[in-house]
């Protein structure tokens, strides 16, 4: 498993000086920063989507690989070797036996992983399976802010906050929200962010 940090020395000495979570004295500047959990949980109904999300697409795997095999049964392919052409149907349950399992097991890690927290004038979220993402943003860089749903989202009341800055290194997504949860923070730091655009005028 590989580990990546999105750490931007402005938000992490406004983290530091704002209680964000951010290890060290207030106002020291750092490259390296030691990251603990934010303080959040997504909605455990994260877990559900993240499978219909997962299972969705599985199928779509296995049933292309069905289509394939009865294509590459039916025409023949000469090019291929004589022992895939005689076992070309089990294309689709290696298909199966590769994808259930990692299905089955992804929704359970990527809820374990999944947190955010929004500390003083700071955004703070973690993200990912396979690798991990840590991000800081600070509200003041903050452009728009955005909630969005997707068909399983709108089905089981979650929402995606969608934090874009100037830079997209700087932007964040949410992902797994209660709706109420997910338009309370976009509402919350739409305001903030025009608050300190206006005290920074």
């Amino acid at each position: 498993m590989s580990d990546r940090a999105d750490e931007h020395s402005a938000a992490e000495h406004s983290a530091a000086s704002q209680g964000a979570g951010v290890a060290g004295l207030p106002g020291e500047r750092r490259t390296g920063v030691s990251l603990r959990a934010p303080a959040n949980p997504v909605s455990r109904k994260a877990i559900l989507l993240w499978l219909l999300e997962g299972l969705f697409w599985s199928v779509l795997l296995v049933g292309g690989s069905f289509f394939l095999a009865r294509w590459i049964d039916e025409d023949g392919w000469s090019w291929l070797p004589g022992w895939a052409l005689d076992n070309i149907w089990w294309l689709p349950w290696l298909m199966v036996l590769l994808l259930i399992p990692g299905t089955l097991v992804e929704p359970f890690w990527r809820y374990a992983v999944h947190r955010w927290e929004l500390g003083g004038d700071v955004v703070y979220a973690r993200s990912g399976w396979l690798s991990r993402e840590w991000v800081f943003v600070p509200v003041s860089r903050i452009q728009t802010v955005d909630k969005a749903q997707g068909w399983f989202e709108r089905l089981l009341g979650l929402a995606t906050v969608e934090i874009r800055t100037a830079s997209h290194a700087g932007s964040s997504t949410i992902k797994g929200l209660e709706y109420q949860v997910a338009a309370e923070l976009a509402e919350g730091l739409a305001r903030r962010a025009e608050e300190l655009r206006d005290d920074a005028t």
